[in-house]
């Protein structure tokens, strides 16, 4: 059976910071538009600001379907599921937004993230979810697989990128400005990156929980 929560605190905030995976779905308002649902790894990548807030890092992609349909309804479903231990499901339903670099609050935000050198990825966004509904559910149907490690392919793929080069390939992509079915998507030219030298992204000083950190 089913259980609703009031926050994501305590075992909840545990099990979900644990997992090397998890799942946002969003969808245009239109009832024709694509329903768009996307995995999210990186340890590192993903930060319980508080028992209602969420924050993850929305790294270079050849698509930009969730920030489109939340710049436009701001609606969002997160879900994390076990593939080890005990079958648990948890969802998190509520809104969300893209925090672009250009956002007074990025560089903020970007402190709540120590695991992971986001310089390395690409960074252009910060996804922050507000929670209105946390439950979690059975998961008995959800194989048993062993996590062995985060594939090094995205990284080694955009550390190589400058804010102008990064600029260059989302404009190269269909739907990275737009959506599939024509929202805004990514705001173009790219706002360049917090700094300090050689174009990587400030470290924080401080160390909150992350997944995987």
């Amino acid at each position: 059976m089913g259980k609703t929560y009031p926050g994501i605190e305590g075992r909840l905030r545990d099990f979900v910071l644990a997992q090397p995976l998890f799942f946002t779905a969003t969808a245009p308002l239109s009832p024709d538009g694509t329903v768009n649902l996307s995995p999210k790894g990186l340890s590192g990548s993903l930060a319980v600001l508080d028992p209602h807030t969420l924050a993850y890092l929305d790294f270079a992609g050849s698509n930009a379907e969730t920030v489109a349909h939340l710049r436009e309804n701001g609606r969002i479903t997160l879900m994390w599921c076990a593939f080890h231990g005990p079958p648990t499901i948890v969802r998190v339903h509520g809104t969300g937004e893209p925090v672009f670099r250009d956002d007074p609050r990025f560089g903020g935000l970007l402190d709540r993230f120590t695991a992971i050198d986001p310089a390395d990825h690409g960074l252009r966004a910060i996804v922050l979810v507000h929670a209105e509904l946390v439950r979690d559910t059975c998961g008995f149907a959800v194989p048993l697989m062993e996590y062995v490690e985060d594939r090094p392919l995205h990284g080694s793929r955009f550390a190589r990128e400058d804010d102008a080069s990064l600029d260059a390939y989302f404009r190269g992509k269909e739907h990275v400005a737009r959506s599939i079915d024509g929202l805004p998507g990514l705001p173009l030219p790219l706002p360049p990156s917090p700094t300090t030298d050689g174009g990587k992204t400030e470290a924080a000083e401080h160390t909150v929980p992350t997944r995987g950190g």
